[in-house]
């Protein structure tokens, strides 16, 4: 594992060198890059620079964890609240924490957390590495009319000859192909429409079809794909689609 680095939030000095001691003998490859008593403090640090992980009291005076983490534009790192008290988690998971400990901190709670949070690090660093493959492949290789696909295994190479239409549902992307198979994609429709050339039209919010492959147009609002699949058109892009054929 890479060396991660994290941040150490709570009122109590005692709770901060304890909880700092166990990171360094569970997991050495963790990094404390500071610890801070005052939430006030911490809000300061968090906005110049985020680590990947931060261990964040709930109960502190003046600023508790949540506030404290509604006080930031932006988190990118992982959260891992650390409480006395257990009736926070509901709360703590509404936060979109990766977890929660209890003080007195168990080893083996620590652990599980801990290697929660390093799972979530390391595939949200695999899918930007692969958005940025993804840009340099399509850059470099456009010649070859295939459209990358990040799925959750890596990337597929399709032919677009084989790409009937692209559907979008909950920010990710159903690849149709011409021999039935689905292939789903944590790319969402926007990111595809950026990438894909001119043959593919987007007909709808929700689809995205190959004009090679579309074989019928209905007046009531569907296109009509070799598959028999009908995929809808909304009334703003069917005047767009037509104009397309008279060219």
């Amino acid at each position: 594992m890479n060396t991660l680095t994290t941040i150490l939030i709570d009122d109590e000095i005692s709770n901060l060198k304890g909880l700092a001691q166990k990171i360094g003998e569970l997991f050495p490859a963790i990094e404390i890059i500071a610890t801070f008593q005052k939430p006030e403090d911490a809000v300061k640090a968090l906005k110049k620079a985020q680590p990947d992980l931060v261990f964040l009291d709930i109960e502190m005076p003046r600023i508790n964890g949540f506030e404290l983490l509604a006080k930031l534009k932006e988190i990118q790192f992982q959260v891992i609240f650390v409480t006395a008290y257990s009736e926070y988690a509901i709360d703590a998971f509404k936060q979109n924490a990766i977890d929660y400990v209890l003080k007195p901190i168990d080893d083996e709670d620590l652990i599980i957390a801990v290697n929660k949070a390093i799972t979530a690090i390391q595939t949200k660093n695999d899918l930007e590495n692969n958005s940025r493959l993804v840009n340099l492949l399509t850059n470099t290789i456009t010649h070859s009319n295939k459209i990358i696909v990040p799925t959750p295994k890596g990337l597929s190479f399709i032919p677009e000859e084989e790409v009937m239409h692209l559907e979008g549902y909950d920010g990710y992307t159903k690849i149709h192909l011409i021999n039935t198979t689905i292939l789903t994609s944590s790319y969402n429709l926007g990111k595809f429409e950026k990438l894909l050339n001119p043959k593919f039209f987007k007909c709808h919010k929700s689809h995205i079809v190959n004009l090679e492959k579309v074989r019928h147009f209905e007046n009531e609002g569907y296109l009509v794909l070799d598959t028999e699949e009908r995929i809808p058109i909304s009334k703003a892009n069917k005047k767009a689609f037509l104009e397309f054929f008279r060219k």
